[in-house]
């Protein structure tokens, strides 16, 4: 058994034993050095503002980026769960505005090693975050590999964060067509979100995600959904460089704005988009953010 079966059958597992009441997205992208991590800690906090309960299934493994975008060092993460016998609660790390994250560690590696007692177990802990959490945003590692594929053919709603360059845009492309091309994918069960991140104006988001949907339309057959755009913003490295998440530290600048219109929709099923602020408010609260 490999590590993309181990996956899939704790996955299957998972759906028969179960009636999920939590909403789960997966966040994932072609490449790395997109903002993907950025993107789920900062809906995480968006979607708590709205008064949803959220959970983040950091599976990012070996960078770790939500806890150091959070600020908080995981005491147990899901391999003490499934080898120590420790409860999901206990392994679920509290970090902003009580938004909880679980960290993968080198569970999900060793998951084709599972034996039989120890899935269910797994299954059965699992089954209790719906208890705990409204959403659930799954923050999967970069590129194309069984790891990701699972997750994504798993979810029922995707979120794709990909960037103006012509790199992202390829490497998006190079995601979506082996997940197209995988056996367990249906191409009609999973909703495709497309994120623009980085971008200089609402135009060129919308640009990046008319130059995917057309290759994926012409060469896969297949539709993606324009979710939104977020903002090139000098704001977010210092962010990024004080372990502090944007949306708390500067809630009123362009990309926190951009990242609430993202939950809003989410939340409301609305098509909202976000007008980018210009002018000496937004030029003012530049210079207050940037001290």
């Amino acid at each position: 058994m490999d590590q993309a079966e181990g996956i899939r059958n704790v996955i299957k597992l998972q759906n028969q034993q179960m009636t999920p009441k939590a909403r789960v997205i997966t966040i994932t992208s072609g490449k790395g050095g997109v903002g993907k991590s950025s993107v789920a800690v900062n809906l995480a906090v968006q979607l708590r503002k709205l008064g949803k309960r959220v959970i983040i299934f950091d599976a990012d493994l070996g960078l770790a980026n939500v806890e150091v975008m959070f600020g908080a060092i995981p005491k147990y993460n899901l391999s003490d769960l499934i080898y120590q016998g420790r409860d999901i609660r206990e392994i679920i790390t509290p970090g902003p505005m009580d938004i909880g994250f679980i960290s993968g560690g080198s569970g999900i590696v060793t998951m084709n090693n599972l034996t039989k007692d120890q899935i269910s177990y797994l299954v059965h802990s699992l089954s209790k975050i719906d208890e705990l959490a409204d959403v659930i945003l799954i923050d999967t590692g970069a590129g194309v590999s069984d790891s990701v594929l699972e997750f994504v053919i798993a979810s029922p709603e995707v979120i794709l964060v990909t960037t103006p360059e012509p790199s992202s845009l390829t490497d998006s492309y190079s995601l979506l067509k082996a997940l197209y091309r995988n056996p367990g994918f249906i191409k009609n069960g999973i909703q495709i979100h497309v994120v623009a991140n980085k971008v200089n104006s609402v135009q060129e988001g919308k640009l990046v995600y008319d130059k995917l949907e057309s290759v994926v339309s012409q060469f896969l057959h297949g539709t993606l959904h324009y979710f939104g755009m977020i903002p090139q913003d000098a704001v977010i490295e210092k962010a990024v460089r004080q372990q502090k998440t944007v949306s708390l530290m500067a809630p009123e600048s362009n990309i926190s704005n951009a990242f609430r219109v993202l939950a809003n929709n989410l939340v409301n099923e609305e098509q909202e988009q976000f007008i980018m602020r210009r002018g000496f408010s937004q030029f003012f609260s530049n210079i207050l953010t940037r001290k």
